[in-house]
C-alpha cells in the first residue's frame, strides 16, 4: 500500500464528492509532467490525502488503476487542461479534524521527499503539484496528527458498499456504443463512480423528491436514458439528477417525471401503491430546472414517462 498527497484546491468540490482524481496526461506544451505520470503507478487500497485550501480536509481509499477519462465538468478551473486525461476512481471522506501542515511543519519537515515534495520546508503548499507519493514516515507522521478522524474516516469509507458488476446496464455491457477510449469511462460513470456522477453533483445538491442531501446515498440519474443518449449527453451534468434509490427506480423506468410547471408527477399505480409506503410526498416543492435540463426533462416525459397509465 502506498500514501499520496493530492493538490485539489481547484477540484476539490467536483472531484471529492465525485469520488475520483483526474488530471491531465501531459502539460499544456506536450511535455512530461511526474505528478500526472504518478496517476498510473496508483493501485486499488492506497491512502489518498485530499490538500485544499492549505488544510488536509479529507482522506480517501483508490478503488481502481488509472484509465483514460475525458475531463469533468470543473467549471472555470483547468480551463487550459486538455479534454482527455487520466482517471483514478477513489472513496473519500470528509475529516472531522482538518489539519493545516504548516502548523505542524516543525515535525513534518524531517520527512518531505527530496524531490516532488507537496510542501515546501516552510509549510507552504505547492501549486504545481497535483499527485505526489508520500514517505511512509510522512504518512504515519500526518495520521498521527489527525488522529482518530483518521481512522474513522477509513472505517467509514470501508463500511460504504462498492457496486457490483450486476448494477451496469447490461445492455451497456453487451455492446460497444462508445469508442474505446471512453467506454471504460463511461461504464464507470453508468455505475456512479465517475465523471458523469461529478458532473451532475456540479449541479444539484440533493434528491429533488426526499431533500436527502449525503451524496453516498444518492444516485445520479440519467434524464435521457444512457441507451438513447450521444457520448457528449451520457457525460453531460445537465442531463442528470441526483435521485434517493426509491426515487431514481421510478424516475428510469418512466414511473415518475416533473412536469414543466415544476411538479411532480406519478402514474396511478404508484400512487394507489407506493405513495404511502415509500413516503413520497406528491405535493412536495422539487425547485427549477435550467434549462438544458428542461429540455432533457421534456424527452422524459416525452418518451420515458408511462403515459398510457395515466389515460
Amino acid at each position: 500500500m502506498k500514501y499520496w498527497w493530492v493538490n485539489q484546491s481547484q477540484t476539490y468540490l467536483a472531484e471529492v464528492r465525485g469520488s475520483f482524481m483526474w488530471s491531465p496526461k501531459r502539460r499544456a506544451d506536450g511535455s512530461r509532467n511526474q505528478f500526472y505520470d504518478n496517476m498510473q503507478e496508483v493501485a486499488p487500497g492506497d491512502v489518498v490525502f485530499s490538500y485544499c485550501d492549505t488544510r488536509i480536509k479529507a482522506v480517501g481509499l483508490v478503488t481502481g488503476r488509472a484509465q483514460t477519462g475525458p475531463k469533468p465538468d470543473f467549471g472555470a478551473a483547468g480551463a487550459n487542461w486538455s479534454r482527455e486525461g487520466w482517471f483514478v476512481p477513489v472513496d473519500y471522506f470528509t475529516l472531522s479534524n482538518q489539519i493545516r501542515p504548516r502548523d505542524h511543519i516543525d515535525i513534518l519537515r524531517p520527512f518531505l521527499p527530496t524531490r516532488y515534495s507537496p510542501l515546501r520546508s516552510t509549510g507552504d503548499g505547492l501549486q504545481s503539484v497535483y499527485l505526489a507519493e508520500l514517505p511512509l514516515a510522512m504518512a504515519d507522521a500526518l495520521i498521527g496528527l489527525i488522529g482518530q478522524a483518521y481512522w474513522d474516516a477509513i472505517a467509514d469509507i470501508v463500511a460504504v458498499q462498492t457496486p457490483q458488476e450486476s448494477d451496469l446496464d447490461p445492455v451497456l455491457l453487451e455492446t460497444s456504443i462508445t469508442g474505446p477510449t471512453f467506454r471504460d469511462q463511461l461504464v464507470r460513470a453508468r455505475r456512479g463512480q465517475g465523471v458523469f456522477r461529478s458532473n451532475v453533483l456540479l449541479r444539484e445538491e440533493r434528491c429533488r423528491v426526499t431533500g436527502v442531501d449525503e451524496p453516498r446515498h444518492l444516485k445520479a440519474s440519467h434524464i435521457k436514458p444512457w441507451r438513447d443518449s450521444t457520448d457528449a449527453q451520457r457525460l453531460d451534468g445537465s442531463n442528470g439528477l441526483l435521485l434517493s434509490p426509491h426515487i431514481d427506480h421510478l424516475f428510469d423506468e418512466g414511473y415518475l417525471t416533473f412536469s414543466a410547471d415544476h411538479r411532480l408527477v406519478v402514474v396511478p399505480e404508484v400512487e394507489n401503491k407506493l405513495v404511502d409506503a415509500w413516503g413520497i410526498d406528491l405535493a412536495v416543492g422539487v425547485g427549477g430546472f435550467s434549462r438544458e435540463q428542461s429540455a432533457y426533462l421534456d424527452y422524459h416525459r416525452a418518451h420515458v414517462f408511462k403515459r398510457q397509465l395515466l389515460e
